[in-house]
């Protein structure tokens, strides 16, 4: 989905208005809507039981959302309070006739118009609540201040105990720039409205939006169509489209059978999450290949994945002396991975190189695949087949030359010059995964958490994405899908065991539930 500036936005609330005859008190109300209906979506994957939701409202069109959203959640028979950074009779317009809806409705409001009536409400916020920030929207303009500023420092205080929410940008936040003039609301999770904005995308966004979700308030996606952009959100409606529906005669042959070639003694688990991963998102048939001494290891975490045992190095790696064998089965597979756990051995060095001359499926190079090539990355450039790349930026950073420090100084630069150098489809792994090629804008995601950060969960998305090519999803399809998917099923599993105790195989566990999400069967 495009992001777009808000200068376009509100050009294209403007259509909406004249054109489409869609008022702004009705564009508000889908708007509180849309955020209430994620916000009872958090709630139940929190599980945090008999929810308080505490909604801080500001003096404009972002408080109008949030008397909306009040008032839906009001009626689902939330417990709720509206706290107003200011006085009621502040409140105009559109806002205005929200804030008279929700007090009809019996939701109640305090207002607290100063610095010092925030600082006191500190001492009385309570934990585990969710708390919704609408202080301040799009028109930021400088650093906040007065009780805006201490309801920003209120929120960012109580979030230690709490889940945040914030309406259409994180308050504080330049929407274009994804600058913070000042202090800035810190979310668990951005509900923007409309469309993404472009500063929400920009890496200096990052440790304020969280995850970010997108509602729509019925403004025609097509007439976005004419604004050129840098970067793109993915978001589950893309994922849901690059998903076939699936025939009522259909058999297993009918959706690819993937090979996962990895593994080494004391690394067993990284072609196992990878095939686990395949296997969890539809992929037909799913085969791996590993040295004999981790068969077994890999052969007991899935019964439905074949596994394949072959000739190992003096190391325990895969012998590249079963290369011969191999190479002539490998017309028998839609798509392969390579790379899980596979070390540094210089036969794994001829394998991919191997694989790089001889592969016609796509095929994805992952984890010790790129590492055994880092010299020569023109090799994948030179590959007959479709290749997609996902590294971390210590991986990246060997295949540019250069520094992990210089690849997170601007990763997006760094992502586009690994695809012009490779031909491949860059997977660039990090809080905020771009998916690129060479002539595509920046493919963002913003879902997943800092929970993933632990082993195995880079193996899990090699293997989702392997498994979508090869129900024959395009390579840069499956890449934006696979990473759309992974970070939800992180999000799920963080939500229900919280982010420290997460495990990379709890991802796998929730990929069935994040497909139902976004596929309507």
């Amino acid at each position: 989905m495009k992001a777009i500036t808000t200068s376009q936005m509100r050009e294209l609330e403007k259509i909406a208005s004249e054109e489409f005859q869609i008022q702004g008190v009705e564009l508000m109300r889908r708007a509180g809507r849309g955020v209430a209906s994620v916000v009872a979506y958090l709630a139940d994957k929190a599980q945090v039981g008999d929810t308080f939701i505490q909604l801080i409202a500001g003096r404009g069109n972002n408080g109008g959302d949030v008397f909306a959203a009040a008032t839906f959640l009001h009626e689902e028979k939330f417990e709720i309070e509206v706290l107003l950074a200011g006085s009621a009779s502040e409140i105009k317009g559109d806002a205005l006739r929200h804030l008279s809806k929700m007090r009809a409705a019996g939701v109640p409001l305090v207002e607290l118009p100063t610095k010092e009536s925030w600082e006191n409400a500190v001492h009385d916020a309570g934990s585990g609540e969710i708390i919704v920030d609408g202080i301040l929207g799009t028109g930021v303009n400088g650093p906040p201040r007065g009780p805006v500023a201490a309801a920003i420092h209120y929120i960012n205080t109580v979030s230690a105990d709490n889940l945040v929410v914030s309406i259409d940008v994180p308050s504080g936040l330049n929407a274009d720039t994804g600058e913070a003039p000042g202090e800035a609301v810190q979310a668990d999770i951005t509900v923007t409205i409309g469309m993404p904005k472009t500063g929400l995308l920009t890496p200096k966004a990052l440790p304020y939006v969280g995850s970010l979700e997108v509602v729509s308030i019925g403004i025609p996606v097509e007439l976005t169509s004419h604004y050129a952009t840098p970067r793109e959100l993915i978001t589950g409606w893309d994922a849901r489209l690059c998903l076939p529906r699936r025939n009522r005669d259909a058999h297993k042959g009918a959706f690819g059978h993937a090979l996962i070639i990895g593994g080494a003694v004391g690394m067993a688990g990284a072609p196992a999450l990878a095939a686990r991963g395949a296997i969890r998102v539809g992929a037909g048939l799913v085969s791996v290949l590993v040295p004999r001494p981790i068969y077994p290891v890999v052969a007991g975490t899935s019964l439905e994945v074949m596994t394949h045992p072959d000739q190992e190095t003096e190391s325990g790696s895969l012998a590249y002396s079963a290369w011969e064998y191999w190479r002539n089965r490998l017309t028998g597979y839609d798509a392969i991975v390579a790379g899980p756990g596979m070390s540094l051995h210089a036969d794994s060095t001829l394998w991919i190189r191997s694989l790089l001359q001889e592969a016609r499926c796509p095929l994805l190079l992952d984890a010790d695949a790129l590492s055994a090539i880092a010299d020569t990355p023109e090799l994948i450039a030179k590959s007959p087949c479709p290749v997609v790349i996902t590294p971390h930026p210590g991986e990246l950073a060997r295949l540019l030359r250069c520094t992990a420090g210089e690849i997170q100084t601007d990763r997006e630069a760094a992502a586009r010059q690994a695809a012009r150098l490779t031909s491949a489809t860059v997977v660039l792994k990090g809080a905020g995964t771009i998916v690129t090629t060479a002539d595509s804008p920046m493919h963002v995601n913003l879902t997943g958490n800092p929970g993933m950060a632990t082993g195995g969960t880079g193996d899990v998305l090699a293997g989702i994405i392997g498994g979508l090519m090869a129900q024959g999803i395009p390579p840069f399809d499956a890449a934006r899908t696979g990473v759309f998917l992974h970070g939800r099923a992180g999000d799920c599993a963080m939500w229900k065991k919280s982010q420290a105790g997460l495990l990379a195989g709890d991802l796998v566990e929730e990929l069935p539930s994040v497909l139902r999400e976004v596929s309507t069967r």
